[in-house]
């Protein structure tokens, strides 16, 4: 399964009822394994790399870090919620957990190309930020 995130334009795999590796390699994602509950789709991921970010504050974390995400829809199909339980024994005293719901897009249709290269900014001024290149002059 694919999951599209469409500000980004960045997609991510969820492999449906196999078990996790032996030894997950740490990337950006982890290694997400899923399977249906009735209508939830729940998914387990782990080999999340430390670079990778959980929430928008940038908290740290270590390669230990262990996420599950329960997917369903509320609100009659027209939100989709997503519940979260973030485990990390080396940088959190107990597990915590969060919701995050996304709406459905009104007509549907194709998914709308997004660029955020202008005015990004070091809104958290993170050590080692590099800002998005900029060109004096146009290039054409």
């Amino acid at each position: 399964m694919l999951l599209i995130y469409a500000g980004n334009h960045e997609v991510r795999h969820v492999y449906l009822n196999v078990p996790h590796s032996a030894d997950a390699k740490l990337s950006w994602y982890g290694e997400s394994v899923g399977h249906y509950e009735g209508d939830t789709l729940a998914v387990d991921t782990v080999g999340l790399s430390t670079k990778a970010v959980i929430d928008n504050y940038h908290t740290p974390h270590t390669d230990k870090l262990h996420v599950t995400e329960r997917y369903h829809l509320v609100n009659d199909g027209k939100t989709l919620e997503v519940n979260l339980n973030v485990e990390d024994p080396g940088a959190f005293n107990e597990p915590w957990q969060a919701v995050q719901h996304y709406n459905r897009v009104p007509n549907g249709g194709p998914i709308p190309e997004e660029n955020c290269s202008e005015n990004n900014g070091n809104i958290f001024n993170l050590e080692g930020y590099i800002p998005s290149p900029e060109a004096d002059a146009p290039d054409f």
